[in-house]
């Protein structure tokens, strides 16, 4: 009798055994695949769960570097953020500037922040030793006042005719921009046959100063500056001859964009200019004029821009 007792007690313990391994075991796997955390830390070691947080960090800084580096350089007249976009790490600073005559030159901002897309995209197109900045709105009243924004969720055809653009390249003190900087200036100057302000003295105007402080801070190595329309690409000097660099960059965009190479603009007397006051900063700089006032003419700048970068990584 004791005998028969003590294999049914362990029949039963077996039993309960068994069971219990079956219970627990299918618990567990209801929890794990019921929430991937726990499913982490149940089955993965601590080391390898950190490891793979860490290349998830890495990977999202590495595929964000391109877009992050954004830095307010000023506001406007109206309170509007003059931003710059910084891509690459290198020495040699190139520094691109769109939207100086805001909503009456608007394709120089679209051809700008088609830049920082082309960039933003292909961030090994910045050549190792070089770093590029692009300002694409440097007059955000203007531009605003034309387009009813500031980014880049416009197009040509949302815009009206050329002549409803006009006063979109002022700022919101009725100054142009283009003639507020410190060569030559005049409070009043000269575009085409109308007077235009240059405001109430050199760099009067808080964009113009954001430039100026942006330079004055990082002292880029050369510039290129859009504008249009004329379909050329001109030198700068300021109460001297052109330097021989600026001559060689003009030459380089021109070669590789299409565009004519024009030497500096004579056109008419203009005062204050961006570029020129850059080149009295001993920047190389070149403006290039758009051939209308709608295109961006994408290949051709895309071209030109390449050709700048490749002549600063030798």
């Amino acid at each position: 009798m004791k005998k028969t007792q003590t294999i049914i007690a362990i029949i039963v313990l077996l039993l309960v055994g068994v069971g219990a391994y079956f219970l627990f075991s299918d618990s567990s796997e209801f929890v794990a695949s019921d929430d991937p955390d726990q499913e982490m830390a149940t089955d993965t070691p601590a080391t390898s769960t950190d490891e793979s947080a860490t290349s998830t960090d890495e990977d999202t800084d590495d595929d964000t570097a391109a877009t992050s580096n954004q830095t307010v350089i000023g506001t406007s007249v109206d309170g509007r953020d003059i931003t710059a976009y910084q891509y690459g790490d290198g020495e040699t600073e190139i520094l691109f500037v769109g939207g100086i005559h805001g909503g009456y030159e608007y394709n120089t901002t679209l051809l700008s922040y088609d830049i920082i897309d082309y960039f933003e995209s292909n961030p090994s197109a910045v050549p190792s030793n070089v770093s590029v900045t692009v300002i694409p709105v440097l007059n955000p009243d203007g531009l605003y006042r034309i387009a009813g924004t500031t980014a880049d969720d416009f197009t040509a055809a949302d815009m009206p005719s050329l002549s409803e653009t006009i006063p979109g390249r002022f700022n919101a003190n009725e100054v142009d921009l283009n003639r507020n900087f410190d060569c030559n200036w005049q409070s009043e100057s000269t575009w085409q046959s109308r007077t235009v302000s240059g405001g109430e003295a050199p760099f009067s105007e808080p964009e113009s100063q954001a430039v100026r402080d942006y330079v004055s801070a990082n002292s880029p190595d050369a510039a290129v500056v859009f504008y249009s329309a004329a379909g050329g690409v001109y030198s700068s000097s300021c109460d001297g001859p052109v330097p021989a660099e600026s001559t060689e960059l003009m030459d380089v965009y021109a070669n590789a964009s299409g565009y004519s190479a024009e030497g500096e603009f004579t056109a008419y007397e203009i005062n204050g200019d961006m570029v020129n006051w850059m080149a009295g900063e001993n920047i190389p700089a070149i403006s290039v004029l758009l051939t209308n006032h709608q295109d961006v003419e994408w290949s051709r700048n895309q071209a030109g821009l390449e050709a700048v970068l490749d002549f600063y990584a030798n």
